[in-house]
């Protein structure tokens, strides 16, 4: 049975919801505490922005040595062998010529070629479609924060004015429709569901079929956490994109991949899965606070080029933020190797 999550002008209140998990009243509170951190604040702590730094302090001769523990630092903090071997080959052949007076503008250099490879990968999501609603389909596997994501692109597209209607697609997972729910009433967000157990793709079929009668703007739409090497689960994330293209040829509009910043070098088995699956058109980031290497960002922009939406720097809503390429650099690098 289809459920609506929110109460509307004319009927009766809505069930009240469950209690709130213990994540998400710990991500409340904290929210309400803390102020907005800067992306170097979040870094300070990071794996790449330590070595990094290490490395330069125990290296002050510009030669050979130094090149190659630095392909092998990043290699380490999940850039990838090949956006490592491209960054450092660039760097050897201008040492080789000289152009680097002193260890900073070797840094400096290293800087802008990392920024020079997120810059043409940081693509905000601009919702626009020629009918309504924007369909978006979040997916990826397990514990990468995708549910919580959903709620924070909630508040995001409110804040700039949408409406928006959740779909509770993770029928699976029982907690993650009530998860869903928790976010929707925080962010006065119809959610819609169906009963545990239900067909996913009947639920966003039907979810669609009401946001299009209502004038929604945008529908987000969950689905379970799957792992990307069970193809059963794969090819029903197929079925969704099949049954939403009866109401509408183009839906989904986007297709955001939730990676998890911590998981490293196995970002790239995942994205590569589920393109093939589903045909990502953007990837999430999570975790990228704390002690996270954060160098996977550079891997999948150099494997795959797909748009970086957004990155996860924490656990309140405004913690998701917009991708920003040289923010980012800034925060995983010291400017200067004074500041190391």
């Amino acid at each position: 049975m289809l459920k609506f999550w929110k109460k509307k002008e004319g009927e009766e209140p809505a069930p009240p919801p469950p209690a709130a998990p213990a994540a998400d009243a710990k991500a409340a509170k904290i929210e309400a505490l803390t102020p907005r951190r800067s992306w170097r604040d979040r870094f300070a702590k990071s794996v790449l922005n330590r070595d990094v730094r290490d490395l330069f302090k125990r290296h002050v001769k510009l030669d050979d040595a130094l090149l190659d523990e630095l392909e092998t630092t990043l290699i380490g903090a999940d850039v990838g062998v090949a956006a490592s071997t491209q960054l450092v080959e660039a760097l050897r052949k201008r040492m080789d010529k000289l152009e680097f007076a002193n260890a900073d503008a070797l840094l400096d250099a290293l800087r802008k070629e990392l920024t020079a490879l997120l810059v043409p990968v940081a693509v905000p999501l601009l919702p626009q479609s020629t009918q309504l609603p924007f369909v978006i389909l979040m997916v990826g596997v397990n514990g990468v924060g995708k549910t919580t994501t959903i709620g924070k692109l909630a508040r995001r597209f409110q804040q700039q004015g949408h409406s928006v209607v959740l779909a509770a697609g993770d029928t699976f997972r029982a907690a993650a429709v009530e998860q869903l729910r928790t976010w929707g009433e925080r962010n006065d967000v119809p959610v819609i569901a169906q009963g545990s157990g239900a067909d996913s793709a009947s639920v966003i079929f039907d979810a669609l079929q009401s946001s299009r009668a209502r004038g929604v703007d945008i529908l987000v739409a969950d689905t379970a956490g799957r792992l990307h090497t069970q193809g059963g689960l794969m090819d029903e994330l197929s079925k969704i994109r099949r049954v939403l293209a009866k109401l509408d040829a183009s839906a989904p509009h986007e297709v955001l991949l939730v990676i998890d910043g911590t998981t490293g070098q196995n970002a790239i088995n995942q994205v590569r899965q589920f393109r093939d699956a589903i045909g990502v058109t953007g990837l999430v980031v999570t975790k990228l606070d704390g002690s996270a290497k954060g160098g996977v960002v550079f891997a999948l922009a150099k494997e795959f080029g797909l748009p970086i939406r957004y990155v996860g720097l924490g656990e309140t809503a405004d913690d998701l933020r917009e991708f920003d390429a040289a923010a980012f650099v800034d925060g995983l690098l010291p400017e200067s190797l004074g500041d190391a």
